[in-house]
């Protein structure tokens, strides 16, 4: 996706619909700045706002991917490219999300162990020596906490019995039995509990 030409259409289509920067903005919710990142090429709607700009923009889904307005002819095949890049854009961007959850969960140890090393062996008074393993402990639990929200979003758990692709609610990835990205879970299609390894397509 050329996120310039992306941009350009945008404000293409801003300025045909006699809207300013501001305007459009307040039609979807969103600042005067994000509008003007996405026209100059530096980002790209999130999922739940492509429907809303396009609808004020008066163009397709379809057409805003592509950059451009498109002629009927031409629609079908426009539409399958689209999404095989955004099926690549999302398994790429479900990869690095597990690379950082890797990253993550190996600080909350380094950063709790260093923490707790630290005012073992080191000579303070007892409050500080407190404060600085709480400090540990609470870093570590935000990290842990980020690591399973990724963990929930990233990609998919495929059941063994059935084969059926889901996302579990953060619920069952918090208290389900695990081994590495491997979890005990029920299948919500097939019902059926088994180990369900994480897949990014």
């Amino acid at each position: 996706m050329d996120l310039i030409k992306t941009g350009k259409f945008i404000k293409e289509q801003r300025k045909a619909k006699g809207l300013t920067q501001e305007e459009l903005a307040a039609k979807i919710f969103v600042s005067e700045k994000t509008i003007s990142k996405w026209e100059c090429g530096n980002g790209f709607p999130d999922t739940s706002l492509i429907l809303p700009l396009c609808e004020s923009l008066g163009i397709s889904a379809n057409e805003l991917l592509s950059g451009k307005k498109l002629k009927e002819s031409e629609y079908k095949q426009q539409a399958e490219e689209n999404l095989v890049l955004l099926k690549n854009a999302q398994e790429k961007n479900a990869k690095f999300l597990l690379a950082l959850e890797c990253v993550l969960g190996i600080s909350s140890v380094v950063i709790l162990l260093g923490f707790t090393l630290l005012a073992g062996l080191l000579e303070m008074a007892t409050w500080l020596r407190i404060t600085l393993i709480a400090a540990g402990v609470v870093l570590s639990v935000v990290n842990i906490a980020y690591c399973l929200l990724i963990e929930k979003d990233a990609g998919y758990y495929e059941c063994q019995h059935c084969h059926h692709k889901h996302i579990p609610a953060f619920k069952q990835i918090l208290w389900s039995m695990h081994m590495g990205r491997t979890r005990y879970m029920n299948c919500p299609n097939c019902h059926k509990k088994s180990w369900q390894k994480k897949v990014v397509k």
